[in-house]
């Protein structure tokens, strides 16, 4: 084969080359955002502020792009999930002790109460000082490697 006829025969693989790196990108994206949600919590323990809604769970389906974009010879998908305390949630944090004005124990009940209208207030902490992170978001990016690695080396056959 000449070196013309085989530019001619890439030249025409190249549709279908393009779709395959299209379906490729999809695909690790949509793994990628199910790795992310698998390991958000609530995932078991529901104790914690917002794990019992599954809000931030939830928003990886809404806030990522897996719907590969092309621009220039690149095809862009995106991770991403838009609630606050995602980021505190995957990277960890620190937990210091604070004064919250309003909150004060109610001498009946003997329950936690908040009034933001009273004058006294307690503080708060915990015995834990850091919260280590959950690094879902590196796994789901570990995950998408794996899959486009997996699924671009398919590719190679086409050209063959």
């Amino acid at each position: 084969m000449t070196l013309q006829e085989r530019a001619r025969q890439l030249n025409a693989a190249r549709p279908q080359v393009e779709q395959r790196i299209r379906m490729a990108c999809k695909d690790a994206a949509l793994r990628a955002v199910e790795k992310a949600v698998d390991l958000t919590p609530p995932s078991g323990d529901l104790s914690g502020t917002h794990t019992r809604a599954g809000e931030m769970k939830q928003d990886w389906v809404a806030s990522s792009t897996v719907e590969p974009m092309k621009k220039g010879d690149t095809y862009e998908t995106v991770l991403a999930n838009s609630k606050e305390y995602a980021s505190y949630v995957n990277d960890g944090h620190r937990m210091d002790r604070h004064f919250v004005p309003g909150l004060y124990i109610n001498e009946e009940s003997g329950l936690l109460e908040f009034d933001p209208s009273k004058e006294e207030g307690i503080v708060v902490g915990t015995k834990t000082h850091y919260v280590p992170g959950i690094f879902m978001a590196d796994e789901a990016k570990e995950e998408h490697r794996r899959v486009l690695r997996v699924e671009l080396a398919e590719i190679g056959e086409i050209l063959e």
